[in-house]
């Protein structure tokens, strides 16, 4: 039996689990996955300072996201496709952050519908993850399900106006449900324990989509319609326009810039990510955690600043934090555990990450992630 001790652990147990197609989409970047890579990477540039004969006793990591209670300062980013890493994802990663005590974001192309996850949870609120189409009409109404299903955020993504391209994506063929190629079926026959996942569920195409959209009632009509449907003419007139229809509090994503900041900052949004997609749309862009100092830096006092891109550990999210940043989000380490094991492996990424955020955080001097700033780096290595 493996012994589980790291996200990587899981990384290498989903790559065995999950259909090729599903786990190189959610393991991939665009074009060279310069930024991809630098996303990670640039974490582990930052060096920290241990400290010793501090009291380490009575260790709080609980804070604040957007003003709600969190477990430690983490949420589960929003992912397309999740129910395709495993049979019912998005419902499986909503009850595990529900039970840990932090946000959890359903993507508008997730597999598990709104309701769904409204229904399995309880009616326990989640944020809603929100793509502009061009159909205004039908933005209007998911807004409105998201309105019904309770969720307590809108997270507005602003960097997939247009779509960068992701080689192994095209390679693959990625479909949800999968084409049913040659080699996509022997691949799909070697993952047995996903199979009969797929089998025990009716859920296997856009949730969020199919039915809700005039003349997308099956796979065949949503790819014609999703590929037309992406609005590259999205603006900050766009942004104010959501805010409004939405009343709520809603968080921008996908700041990279200085000067984007401070627009959305004007936008009267709640909170901004620092953010490039995971590396998944500007091939070159700085990585995540590069551009968040500047980013705190020029807004943080007049808006709360998240940043999620290349978390790996507990590590990293106490890096972030010292850093500037309110809030983080996991996004490919919670897909690793949900690939490896279902629900399971989700509640194990947390149990992960909090722990080595908790120790960390102790080795660092600290025993409340709310006095942890700077002065836990190194200088010269951030």
């Amino acid at each position: 039996m493996t012994v589980i001790t790291n996200i990587e652990d899981l990384r290498v147990l989903a790559k065995k689990r999950v259909p090729r197609m599903f786990y190189d989409y959610a393991d991939s970047g665009s074009w060279t996955e310069s930024t991809y890579r630098a996303n990670e990477s640039d974490f582990q540039k930052i060096k920290l300072r241990q400290r010793v004969a501090v009291n380490m006793e009575n260790r709080s990591t609980a804070s604040t996201m957007i003003g709600q209670p969190v477990a430690m300062p983490v949420a589960i980013a929003p992912t397309g496709l999740t129910g395709m890493q495993h049979a019912d994802g998005e419902i499986l990663a909503a009850k595990a952050a529900k039970r840990f005590g932090i946000p959890f974001t359903l993507s508008t192309m997730s597999i598990c519908s709104i309701e769904d996850v409204a229904k399995e949870t309880g009616g326990h609120p989640f944020w809603f993850q929100l793509y502009v189409m061009k159909d205004r009409g039908y933005i209007e109404r998911l807004i409105d399900r998201a309105k019904a299903a309770n969720c307590s955020a809108l997270v507005l993504t602003l960097d997939l106006q247009i779509i960068g391209q992701r080689h192994k994506d095209l390679k693959n063929g990625l479909s949800a449900p999968p084409k049913l190629t040659i080699a996509n079926v022997l691949n799909m026959m070697t993952k047995v324990r996903w199979g009969l996942g797929m089998l025990g569920t009716k859920r296997h195409g856009f949730g969020n989509i199919v039915g809700h959209v005039t003349g997308v009632e099956n796979m065949g009509s949503l790819s014609e319609w999703t590929s037309k449907q992406f609005d590259p003419a999205l603006n900050w007139g766009d942004v104010e326009w959501i805010k409004k229809r939405w009343g709520g509090k809603l968080i921008l994503k996908g700041i990279q810039d200085v000067e984007d900041a401070r627009l959305a900052v004007n936008s009267g949004a709640d909170a901004l990510i620092v953010s490039n997609h995971g590396g998944r749309q500007l091939d070159g862009a700085e990585s995540s955690i590069r551009a968040l100092p500047q980013i705190v830096d020029a807004v943080g006092r007049q808006i709360e600043v998240h940043m999620d891109g290349g978390i790996r550990s507990g590590q990293d999210v106490l890096k972030a934090r010292a850093l500037g940043a309110q809030g983080t989000y996991i996004g490919r380490a919670f897909l690793y555990g949900l690939g490896a094991m279902g629900e399971e492996g989700v509640d194990k990424v947390l149990q992960i990450i909090h722990k080595e955020l908790d120790l960390t955080m102790a080795f660092c001097g600290h025993t409340n992630i709310e006095t942890v700033d700077k002065g836990i780096l190194l200088p010269g290595t951030y």
